[in-house]
């Protein structure tokens, strides 16, 4: 009996972004790292540097490309850039998440957003975003069939992808989500097949308080 092919795919949260406004910045434009959010690219590279990855893809979002710079830099292997791994839509971007007036959470006008949350109806419903990931995943593992591949992308649709591998309902808590800044989560494949799910922190010396039950905006 011939040994299975083991490929593993890495899905890279971007660093930190700066945004003194506490707005949820969604797929907005010129939201960048922030230097913290750069030391934490750094340090994703300095962990990846040594791993059989002969794949690389990218969201298109200046956060996601900056964080996959120093990581290209150890690899001689073109960025693909893949709008199916992209943050996930959402209606309420640009608004802020606080006690504020102008907040999405006290302003009357944004309540009926949240009158679903299991689609959920602010947004790109779950479904879809479980189906392009699943997709653009099988697509890097069978690009780097027998090696591995990172691809870097944005929170909630890293983890509806961890959920939807795990057979869990994608309604969600999103504190509880475990998907840190600049973190990897990797899918194990054997013969095409997910067969396991890995999950590390090269970041978590830079990490805020990540025991917080507060809401951040933006992913």
């Amino acid at each position: 009996m011939s040994e299975s092919t083991k490929t593993l795919v890495h899905l890279v949260r971007h660093g930190l972004v700066e945004n003194p406004t506490g707005v949820l910045y969604g797929r907005l434009p010129d939201f960048h790292l922030s230097e913290v959010g750069r030391q934490m690219a750094d340090l994703v590279a300095s962990a990846v540097k040594d791993w059989d990855i002969v794949h690389l893809r990218c969201s298109p979002l200046e956060r996601a490309q900056e964080t996959m710079t120093p990581i290209a830099a150890n690899f001689d292997v073109p960025v693909i850039t893949d709008g199916r791994v992209i943050e996930a839509e959402n209606y309420l971007q640009g608004r802020r998440f606080d006690g504020s007036k102008n907040s999405a959470f006290t302003n009357p006008r944004y309540w009926l957003y949240f009158r679903n949350p299991f689609k959920p109806t602010w947004g790109e419903p779950y479904t879809e975003i479980a189906t392009r990931m699943r997709v653009a995943i099988h697509d890097a593992a069978e690009q780097a069939e027998g090696h591995e591949a990172l691809v870097v992308s944005h929170q909630l649709p890293i983890w509806i992808a961890r959920l939807d591998v795990e057979g869990r309902r994608f309604a969600h808590d999103p504190r509880k989500r475990q998907c840190s800044l600049a973190s990897i989560t990797t899918f194990i494949l054997r013969d095409g097949r997910i067969t396991g799910i890995e999950y590390r922190e090269p970041a978590a010396e830079l990490l805020p308080d990540h025991r917080s039950k507060k809401f951040v905006a933006g992913a």
